[in-house]
């Protein structure tokens, strides 16, 4: 990524309370097979049909970790954007994500921090019958600008 950079994200002077963003994903099994094989995670109730039928969930259900990741993608790339992070979650999964299922995940500010340069940030994600299927809080910081000589004499080099 030398050479190729990307506007930073909002401040937190940028954010008011209220804003919001979201993103309809599907959870295609392509996807799910790149995570599980990068994470190194072989779980049958994930993988394994024959297994998975044994179970409540009737069928391979997707990681919850795998949907936090899409929130956390949401974050970085939407609201506040590049440059944000986040520094504490509490989520919970209520109901079981399946295969190839469309998930619409949503992100609203509730609160701004400017103390600790810091948002929080509720998370509310639906299945295509409108079940939640993730519930919870995010505390995030968003993109730092950096204001200094050096940085803004390194704009003029890319």
């Amino acid at each position: 990524m030398i050479g190729k950079r990307r506007p930073l994200g909002k401040s937190l002077y940028d954010i008011k309370i209220g804003d919001t963003c979201s993103r309809t994903t599907r959870m295609n099994d392509r996807d799910l097979l790149l995570y599980l094989g990068l994470t190194d995670d072989a779980n049958p109730l994930y993988l394994q049909h024959d297994y998975a039928s044994l179970t409540p969930y009737k069928q391979p259900i997707v990681p919850s970790v795998m949907l936090y990741g899409m929130v956390s993608s949401l974050v970085s790339m939407e609201l506040p954007g590049p440059g944000s992070h986040i520094v504490h979650h509490e989520m919970v999964f209520p109901r079981a994500v399946y295969h190839n299922s469309e998930v619409d995940i949503s992100l609203e500010v509730i609160a701004i921090d400017e103390s600790n340069q810091r948002l929080a940030m509720n998370v509310l994600a639906k299945d295509e019958e409108g079940e939640v299927v993730v519930n919870g809080k995010l505390y995030v910081t968003p993109a730092h600008k950096p204001n200094t000589l050096t940085a803004q004499s390194l704009e003029n080099f890319f």
